[in-house]
């Protein structure tokens, strides 16, 4: 364990996450403190880090002792966590010592969708019906009292795990089997922090899809960028985005000003979120939201497209060593990200990878898919195969680009000829 930190006003407590934002955190001039998880420890980490802690920090019996220990210790001035499952642990020890930032209250209305939804409608902000899904016959109930169709969904995961879309009455059967074998199974892919607790039914949202990148500051909500989403017809999955998003004006101060009132509503006040919503017949509605920077590889489209480095403002602005955002940046160029999905069997090969990757335009390329390893049908985002990321002049461009050069990944199966 490192000797005390010397400067409790420049500590930071961050709860899990990759290695790249330790890193970022030491080149501010920070003092970390790590609590991980050690399903997800890597020993640079601990190399990087000032006190590095090895704990269930899902487990608030066991993170509570060891934040007040650290706290008693070093005296941080800040926590905070860049990972879905530290989001709520961190909003605890803001509250536990006061220290500002995101609450556990706010974290824990964006997690759990059944008490967004509750909270919204309480508040008479702009929602859709919702309901918990405790038994069968609560489908038929739903769909009598709100229509068709409507969607069936875990009430605190994401990568669109779980979901189901109840287009009329002969869909609850099986429906109800699907939610049924997912609660005996759990979680089977992703990641082994996430807990499946509960379903909730809700009203279907239809129009285009769009997410929302914000950071906020002292309760001023800056727009960095608006995410197009390009999504599929079978399913949940996402299989890419773009930005910026082609809207117009108005349609673009709409999503604006619903996401700016939805997190007044949440309470979201300080630090990064990544909003979901559809332009829906009534206006911007939102799907939902996170306390986070959006994934997918959307922090490096957002640096491509304006420049902005939402990693480094949510690191630096608990400290003060970034300026808050006048308003939203103008965009330098455009980004794209798609997904690469394979269809049922086992792979072969997988070729074409380390070309792509000199590709001079090519920001990211992440490719999970190996040789031996069995592809399902797509079902949600952790079914895809890995992602493509580029970076272009406009939009248009962006998508026609990665659109071509994810084609030069061939995924190939067993039995191919």
């Amino acid at each position: 364990m490192a000797a005390a930190t010397p400067d409790p006003a420049r500590t930071l407590l961050l709860i899990g996450h990759l290695t790249e934002p330790i890193r970022l955190a030491k080149s501010l001039g920070l003092n970390v403190i790590l609590i991980q998880h050690k399903d997800k420890f890597q020993p640079e980490q601990a190399e990087l880090a000032d006190v590095t802690l090895i704990a269930d920090y899902t487990d608030w019996a066991v993170l509570r002792p060891l934040a007040e220990a650290a706290h008693r210790i070093w005296n941080f001035s800040a926590a905070l966590s860049l990972t879905e499952p530290g989001l709520e642990p961190a909003g605890r020890i803001n509250d536990l010592f006061g220290l500002g930032g995101t609450g556990h209250r706010a974290a824990h209305l964006l997690r759990d969708k059944l008490a967004m939804r509750r909270h919204l409608a309480a508040a008479g902000a702009p929602t859709v019906a919702a309901e918990p899904l405790r038994e069968r016959e609560d489908l038929r109930a739903f769909g009598d009292r709100h229509g068709y169709p409507f969607v069936v969904k875990p009430t605190d995961l994401t990568a669109g795990f779980g979901i189901s879309l109840v287009r009329g009455p002969q869909d609850a059967g099986p429906v109800w089997e699907r939610v049924r074998a997912t609660r005996a199974d759990g979680v089977d892919r992703g990641t082994t922090l996430y807990e499946l607790k509960d379903y909730l039914m809700e009203e279907y949202i239809c129009g285009p899809e769009y997410s929302v990148e914000t950071f906020s500051f002292a309760g001023r909500h800056v727009v960095v960028a608006i995410t197009e989403k390009l999504v599929g017809s079978a399913h949940f999955a996402e299989l890419g985005h773009a930005m910026p998003a082609r809207v117009d004006a108005g349609t673009a101060a709409a999503i604006t000003a619903a996401t700016a009132e939805f997190l007044d509503v949440i309470g979201v006040a300080d630090g990064p979120a990544h909003t979901e919503l559809r332009i829906s017949p009534r206006g911007p509605l939102v799907i939902e939201s996170h306390n986070r920077i959006g994934g997918g590889r959307i922090g490096a489209l957002v640096r491509a497209a304006y420049g902005i480095d939402l990693t480094h403002y949510t690191l630096a602005w608990p400290f003060g060593l970034v300026s808050a955002l006048p308003g939203p940046p103008e965009p330098i160029g455009a980004a794209c990200a798609r997904g690469l999905v394979g269809r049922p069997g086992r792979i072969a090969a997988v070729e074409g990878v380390e070309e792509l990757r000199k590709h001079p335009d090519v920001l990211a390329v992440d490719v999970s898919a190996r040789p031996g390893a069995v592809v399902r049908r797509m079902r949600d985002n952790w079914d895809r195969l890995g992602l493509v990321a580029v970076a272009a002049s406009d939009t248009d461009k962006a998508v026609r680009l990665c659109e071509e050069l994810i084609e030069t990944v061939t995924v190939r199966m067993e039995g191919d000829r």
